[in-house]
């Protein structure tokens, strides 16, 4: 219950499991075809550029930067946690100029900030920004971030590494250029696989790049020849077969959920977590207006050694919750309800857990508080 990786879902492993075949086997090929067609599906997009990198978020990250970024672009960058601040290495290793826009951690992006600096560089190309962030567990909203990069002729780079499956994502409804996620957060399948997209408009804008794309490996005009529309695929590298037969199944599993199904249960485990969690007068550091339910960021109370909760939850009930990071190391605990991981016997565990530790070291929160507060499970 940690930030990723979640638990993987049974057949999700069993897949895995499966005979190895060529990587440009007929019926592995035919496989790609449908893996495309439900990423476009989980994404909400009909663009064609739809494809799992094959490496883990970060390559996707770097695949969307790679392939848009030139020497010299202007790229705003919002950054209000640690992954903000990846895209801006990013930008400035492809030799772009990073303008940066910067909130409190645990706040949104702020959209006026955006608007400002636009204003004051309308030379700018990109507006890269985090929809939703894991250091932190803010969204931020992502639609209105696009419609501001419209405004300005300007590309959208988005994070979706915790978003995927977990909230509500909508590339082309929002006008998202180019987005890349990851597979070991709420698609509760292994890391090591990245999904991107870009819309028409970035493909285009690749197209016309005036210098070579720095990296090979993640080019997308080479690439797709290999994940490119039917017929023939050109070798570009083996894939890693057997995780994308994890991948597979993962993005079946939740379209046979349903999209609007899977946010639904990811918010309802939330609310019971919260309730337990306030309950033993535990806060936590999003408002709630633009709190993840997937990854849940809970201020470490005054006098509680935030490392040794962590460690007892690990050796005394096989609980993995996440430390913080960067500004907010030893300030909160990160408990992701992601995917799999995403059930009422994990919060009910969860909360008894917690609750026990914390006494343990001389902070009364109530005994048997936290499991009776969770009444949305009542009904």
């Amino acid at each position: 219950m940690g930030p990723g990786p979640s638990d993987v879902d049974p057949r999700v492993l069993a897949a895995m499991a499966r005979p190895i075949i060529g990587h440009l086997d007929p019926e592995f090929i035919s496989m790609m075809d449908q893996v495309k067609t439900m990423l476009k599906a989980v994404l909400q997009t009909e663009n064609e550029l739809t494809m799992p990198v094959s490496a883990p978020g970060s390559a996707g990250m770097e695949t969307c930067f790679v392939n848009l970024v030139e020497a010299g672009d202007k790229v705003i960058v919002c950054q209000n946690g640690v992954f903000g601040g990846r895209m801006r290495e990013n930008v400035e290793r492809y030799g772009g100029t990073a303008i940066m826009v910067e909130d409190e951690w645990g706040q949104p992006v702020d959209p006026a900030k955006v608007e400002a600096a636009f204003a004051e560089h309308p030379d700018a190309k990109i507006l890269a920004f985090v929809h939703a962030e894991t250091s932190t567990g803010v969204r931020s909203d992502a639609k209105t971030l696009c419609q501001i990069a419209q405004k300005n002729n300007a590309l959208t780079i988005v994070d979706a590494v915790t978003s995927m499956g977990g909230v509500e994502l909508d590339v082309d409804g929002w006008g998202i250029d180019a987005l890349y996620s990851g597979t070991q957060k709420c698609l509760s399948c292994p890391p090591g696989i990245s999904p991107v997209t870009f819309s028409n408009k970035a493909v285009e804008v690749v197209k016309a790049r005036k210098t070579p794309v720095a990296s090979w490996f993640m080019d997308t005009n080479l690439v797709m020849g290999y994940w490119g529309g039917s017929g023939k695929r050109a070798y570009h590298h083996t894939a890693p077969v057997n995780a994308l037969y994890a991948l597979h199944e993962s993005l079946v599993l939740l379209l046979n959920e349903g999209l609007e199904n899977a946010w639904s249960r990811h918010d309802l485990h939330h609310q019971a977590l919260k309730a337990g969690l306030e309950a033993m007068g535990l806060e936590l550091l999003v408002d709630e207006e633009y709190r993840l339910p997937q990854l849940n960021s809970v201020v470490v109370p005054e006098g509680v050694d935030e490392a040794a909760v962590r460690s007892a939850l690990l050796q005394n009930y096989s609980l993995e919750i996440g430390a913080g990071l960067g500004a907010l190391a030893g300030k909160v605990w990160r408990i992701g309800l992601m995917g799999a991981s995403c059930n009422r016997r994990n919060v009910m565990q969860c909360l008894d857990a917690l609750e026990n530790t914390i006494r343990e070291q001389g902070i009364d929160v109530g005994q048997g508080a936290a499991q009776a507060a969770a009444k949305v499970y009542q009904n």
